[in-house]
């Protein structure tokens, strides 16, 4: 086994001592001890552990299984006979424990397993690290208290807020207002095990403006989070409303040729009708031409009163 440089957490400096003995014997060494976890955390980058054990007190297992994740490095929590019981009722089998006293190969054994797990661990975190820091996409881990747990770069890209801003304040805040109320519905969806597919809204820029964001999202409801993706589609948006204008222009437009095209305009001293391509024709012309009307010609009261009547009775005058 490699020499491995662990860190101690216990309060019991007899304890203590003998599990330094103990890992000694095995060639590993003990580089710093502390009474509390909360000493150890502060300074455990500064230390140069490689694992930490941890002691556990009455009442600590549940506590800690939720608190590991906190830890830079792998955690073996140390545990008395007596709170063995404890362990399975609420750790879920997430903890690497040792029962003290145990034989020098159950602790080489646990300290090998926490090592591996580490390096899973880290593993992973390096690969997903690697994944959201290189994604085009906006990545985010939502809690569901609201606010975002972790957040890629590319939203620093994309809104200008800084990650630690974006993480400040509640997600909604963000959101504009005109889009919270079905956006805190479609949350509500999700956290209850629906999934936010193709959904879209709009996030604040910190130069004032908003951008369109289009949302896939799922739940962890035991983690207590959401896992979702968005896209910008800002100039998608903005290409779509600059077709849709262009439609209604040129739907006016078309609108505007019919009604010039119901206009005829006509001489208001020959009555001739220009056609559309600046001729001039009569009306009778005109109308034979557009339509299959045939004239026939006579004479209205009108222009009998007015016009013939006065001509017969001058001719008859002569």
């Amino acid at each position: 086994m490699a020499n491995r440089r662990i860190l101690l957490v216990d309060s019991d400096a007899h304890s203590a001592l003998a599990l330094e003995q103990q890992v000694a014997a095995l060639g590993c060494e003990v580089v710093s001890r502390f009474a509390t976890e909360r000493e150890a955390m502060e300074a455990v980058i500064m230390s140069g552990a490689q694992l930490a054990f941890i002691r556990l007190g009455p009442g600590d297992v549940l506590a800690s299984a939720d608190g590991q994740a906190n830890w830079p490095i792998p955690v073996v929590y140390i545990l008395s006979e007596a709170d063995e019981a404890a362990l399975g009722r609420t750790s879920g089998g997430r903890l690497d424990v040792i029962v003290l006293p145990a034989t020098n190969r159950e602790l080489r054994a646990i300290i090998e397993l926490a090592m591996c797990r580490g390096d899973v661990v880290h593993a992973v975190e390096t690969a997903e690290d690697s994944f959201f820091a290189s994604s085009i996409d906006l990545l985010c881990f939502l809690g569901f208290n609201g606010h975002f747990n972790r957040l890629n770069p590319a939203w620093e890209r994309t809104l200008g807020f800084t990650r630690a801003e974006l993480m400040a304040r509640p997600f909604i805040e963000f959101v504009h207002p005109d889009d919270r109320e079905r956006t805190l519905e479609q949350n509500a969806r999700v956290r209850e095990g629906g999934q936010a597919l193709a959904f879209e809204n709009r996030y604040l820029c910190k130069d004032g403006s908003f951008r369109w964001l289009h949302w896939n999202a799922t739940s962890d409801p035991e983690g207590q989070v959401i896992y979702s993706m968005a896209r910008d589609i800002t100039a998608g948006k903005l290409a779509e409303e600059e077709r849709e204008q262009l439609v209604r222009k040129l739907q006016e437009a078309l609108t505007e040729v019919r009604t010039l095209r119901s206009i005829l305009p006509i001489c208001s001293y020959c009555r001739k009708i220009r056609d559309d391509g600046d001729y001039w024709h009569t009306v009778e012309d005109y109308i034979s031409a557009h339509t299959e009307s045939r004239f026939s010609h006579s004479i209205c009261p009108t222009c009998m009163a007015t016009e013939m009547e006065p001509q017969v009775q001058k001719l008859e005058g002569y």
